[in-house]
């Protein structure tokens, strides 16, 4: 009970339904496809929706100073992807279609690559090395021991170590995972998109 309590009082109060954008539901039959293409029948829907949000706000031609489209891919991982997920093939990022199978398959295979203590720890985990880097998260991961810390958990653990980045980096990164999981995800159950991963 006093678990419940405190996940209570860390999490943001959820958004309004009428914060989802009306275009998402164009590209929610795809995104539905692709998750469980990839991930199968629990793929978590609402999740990948959420990250989406955060990303473009569903805008299919967003673009940032290093990114672009609804996954905000940039360039350089654009290229990647596909060595190590070939079915995404060639990289597309303003095609909406090729940009939800690609941030499937990315979260896929960062998800792979991570082990934590819990699935919500784990999806943190795969959200920070997918806005920052695996290579930062296995680094901050690495050291959190030496302050006491477990490698295993995000909150209150390895999203309050910091590797190395600069401060509008780590705050990006640990903002990232927060509000997609806290916040819009709980938004995007609500609204009949599925399960997420976090309680």
């Amino acid at each position: 009970m006093l678990l419940g309590a405190l996940a209570a009082l860390l999490r943001p109060t959820l958004a309004s339904p009428q914060d989802i954008p009306a275009r998402a539901k164009q590209y929610r039959a795809t995104l539905i496809r692709c998750a469980h293409a990839e991930w199968g029948l629990a793929a978590p829907v609402a999740t990948m929706a959420a990250q989406i949000h955060q990303e473009s706000l569903w805008d299919p031609e967003a673009r940032s100073a290093y990114a672009s489209g609804l996954a905000q891919f940039t360039p350089a991982t654009a290229r990647w992807l596909p060595t190590v997920a070939p079915q995404t093939g060639e990289p597309a990022p303003l095609n909406p279609g090729w940009a939800l199978r690609a941030l499937v398959a990315y979260d896929h295979w960062l998800h792979g690559k991570i082990s934590a203590a819990s699935p919500c720890d784990r999806w943190a985990m795969t959200l920070s090395a997918y806005n920052g880097g695996l290579g930062w998260l296995n680094r901050d991961r690495r050291i959190a021991p030496s302050s006491g810390l477990d490698p295993a958990r995000w909150w209150g653990h390895v999203e309050t170590v910091n590797a190395g980045r600069a401060a509008w980096a780590i705050r990006e990164n640990r903002g990232y995972p927060r509000r997609i999981l806290l916040t819009l995800e709980p938004l995007y159950e609500a609204t009949g998109w599925g399960e997420g991963v976090c309680p």
